[in-house]
């Protein structure tokens, strides 16, 4: 067989071949080895396809070859459509010739059961000794509308054939996968490339977003997964996409269970399933869409290439209850609603005396009758620079021509007027009417809550976050051995740079006594012991004690009160600590997700921050830049800010501690399940800790 030379290699070899070998290739193209040669005779592939079917002479036309081996030059992409008894062989042929890449269609391993799981193994194993990727098994394929790449078995191809433009697929799941391009195809989409990952026993999706984010073709990237193996890689591909600029729109489904002793503490149990995607993809500016709906909307407008300068958003509208639908939703969305100058409402009211000039522009139905009034209102509107977006509700008046005849050039001379702003039209037209409006530049989505999610998701978009500082881990150092109660917790995170309040251990009743005299009244009384998480659950607390009396009084009530309710917990004293007063309860956190690493959370503390939930979570490393801007996801907030005339917080000193613990949870990663400090009271000037937990990861 003769060598080729400069041969695509990789993902190039995966996604851009020139040449295709299909094993199991049939003449019926009903079928899985007969679709993939079908579709690349109808799309026009203009390099060489090899089908490979020992049987046949030809196939759909094509010479056949009876062995891989047979072919006159390698293949820079192997197509493997064959049983599972035969794909171990099949890739081991793929490696003899010299294959560029390898696409496995077969399914019956790692998602079936353990003896399968350990094959594919062994054949990506295989793959990576020999420098092959391999795409698969059980995959539906992937296909390159531009260069008439179509190596995949699906029958959506058959109905809705994909035009090139500039949207990369990438899911997980073939049929997830398939109705998001077919969803995109009906809006007159573009499709760059198209991939279902499957079991991913070498290319995942996170290899293809880093491909994508290469790949001048491509504009937007738009993913499907249940949930990834590798989150360095993942964090790694979506990085890269931002600083290549190209949007990134996600759908997760499924569960990333954190282990059983996370949940242990509050940390864990608000960490939930998904914080750790949360995170990972608000550190890379994607956006996650809750809805199919959704994703399609926002990887439309991406794809429009206007992605809007800032969040200043106006809306006309020709109806009062609409614009107050629009407004009601501003908010959330991260959108800010300013009111025009009071010299472009007057302008407004001399057109249209009893329209609401404001923002929004309620130009009520008069526009109908006189519809030069709209464009006129518009320009008003966009003097100056007060908006970056533009949300006209015009309700059915896409559905008259006649009234698009005066519509049409008034929108064309807006876009040419204004090509940096994003304009959304909320209307119901024919799809004519659509495509011709989307192909000048706007955005039609009919339902004004859909407008406004797909405003906000782009607004946040642009605002695309700096890229992580560059930092290698620090080496895994193990939790010292013996049991982690409270008192041994505090001084290794103590150790890390996390103040602490002063306390005292007691280990009898004339301790205490003795300890709260010498750190002065009034103290906190908290029961000491390796087996209580939450002390405050089984009376382990008390506070506010002012004399010696009340702390030997609370010392009997409640060792008393946690033998009852906790009588299997070792007890070994009480710390004794001084009360802490004029600051903000604060809860700090970090989890381990199996997938990710240290996860750190911050929201506001004290004995029912599960209840409140307000929390935001981060991965790790986290810069003190990083941390400021995690305070701002809490709804708390103004708390900290200094609300309704209090002093504000120290929010330096909080961001070095939350900074501090990430940095001990990075160096524990290995040994580590959980730490939680709650409270954390931030004070206008520093802040300390007051109560700790560490939980250690159980062996295996």
């Amino acid at each position: 067989m003769a060598e080729q030379a400069a041969r695509p290699q990789g993902l190039d070899a995966l996604f851009r071949p020139r040449s295709i070998a299909v094993l199991g290739a049939s003449s019926d193209p009903r079928k899985i080895g007969g679709r993939p040669v079908d579709y690349l005779l109808q799309g026009g592939f203009t390099g060489a396809i090899y089908p490979v079917n020992p049987a046949q002479p030809t196939v759909q036309g094509l010479p056949a070859y009876p062995r891989l081996e047979d072919l006159p030059v390698p293949a820079d992409l192997v197509v493997i459509a064959l049983p599972a008894r035969m794909a171990e062989e099949a890739v081991e042929s793929c490696i003899r010739c010299g294959a560029g890449a390898i696409l496995m269609f077969t399914s019956g391993f790692g998602e079936v059961d353990e003896v399968g799981r350990a094959r594919q193994d062994a054949m990506a194993a295989r793959c990576r000794q020999a420098g092959i990727r391999m795409l698969g098994p059980n995959c539906l394929g992937l296909f390159n509308p531009a260069d008439g790449v179509f190596c995949t078995f699906s029958a959506s191809l058959q109905g809705t054939w994909p035009k090139p433009g500039g949207i990369a697929i990438a899911s997980q799941s073939g049929a997830f996968g398939t109705y998001c391009y077919t969803l995109l195809h009906q809006r007159g989409a573009g499709i760059s490339h198209f991939v279902a990952t499957g079991n991913e026993a070498d290319v995942d999706v996170a290899a293809c977003i880093a491909w994508f984010a290469e790949d001048p073709a491509t504009q937007v990237i738009v993913i499907s997964i249940e949930g990834c193996r590798d989150g360095a890689r993942m964090r790694a591909a979506l990085a890269l996409a931002s600083a290549r600029g190209k949007p990134v729109v996600a759908m997760k489904v499924g569960t990333s269970a954190l282990g059983a002793d996370a949940a242990a503490s509050h940390t864990g149990a608000l960490a939930g399933t998904d914080a750790a995607y949360d995170s990972a993809f608000a550190e890379a500016g994607v956006h996650r869409a809750q809805s199919i709906e959704e994703m399609v909307d926002v990887a439309l407008a991406c794809a429009a290439g206007i992605l809007p300068p800032g969040n200043r958003l106006g809306v006309i509208t020709i109806s009062g209850g609409v614009g107050v639908l629009l407004a009601d939703h501003a908010e959330a969305r991260g959108l800010a609603m300013p009111a025009l100058p009071a010299a472009a409402q007057s302008r407004i009211l001399e057109l249209v005396p009893f329209a609401n000039p404001r923002n929004p522009v309620d130009a009520t139905a008069q526009v109908v009758n006189d519809r030069t009034l709209l464009g006129r209102m518009i320009d008003i509107m966009m003097e100056g620079d007060g908006f970056d977006i533009v949300i006209a509700f015009l309700a059915l008046m896409g559905l008259s021509e006649r009234a698009m005849e005066t519509l049409r050039p008034m929108l064309a001379r807006l876009r040419a007027a204004h090509p940096d702003k994003l304009f959304i039209l909320c209307f119901v037209c024919p799809p004519a009417t659509r495509l011709d409006l989307e192909a000048m530049g706007f955005l039609v989505i009919e339902d004004p809550s859909r407008a406004m999610t797909v405003a906000g998701a782009l607004a946040r978009l642009r605002a695309r976050p700096a890229p992580l500082p560059a930092a290698p881990l620090p080496p895994a150092l193990s939790l010292p051995p013996g049991p982690l109660d409270e008192a041994a917790a505090k001084r290794l995170l103590g150790e890390a740079g996390i103040p602490f309040a002063p306390e005292r251990t007691a280990r009898s009743v004339m301790e205490a006594v003795a300890a709260a005299e010498a750190l002065g009244f009034p103290v906190a009384l908290k029961v000491l012991s390796v087996d209580l998480a939450h002390k405050s659950d089984v009376g382990g607390v008390r506070l506010n004690l002012r004399d010696a009396t009340e702390v030997a009084a609370a010392w009997e009530a409640m060792m008393r009160e946690v033998a009852a309710k906790a009588p299997q917990a070792r007890l070994d004293g009480a710390l004794v600590a001084p009360m802490i007063t004029g600051g903000v309860e604060t809860v700090l956190g970090v989890t381990i997700d199996p997938v990710f690493g240290p996860l750190v959370m911050f929201g506001l503390g004290g004995v029912f921050v599960e209840v409140f939930r307000d929390v935001v979570f981060r991965l790790t490393p986290l810069t003190r830049e990083a941390a400021l801007a995690q305070f701002h996801g809490i709804r708390g907030l103004p708390l900290l800010q200094g609300a309704r005339g209090r002093p504000p917080m120290d929010l330096q000193a909080l961001a070095d501690a939350l900074v501090a613990l990430a940095g001990f949870a990075l160096r524990h990663r290995d040994s580590l399940a959980s730490v939680e400090i709650n409270p954390f009271i931030a004070l206008p000037q520093g802040g300390v800790a007051v109560d700790a937990v560490i939980l250690r990861r159980e062996a295996g």
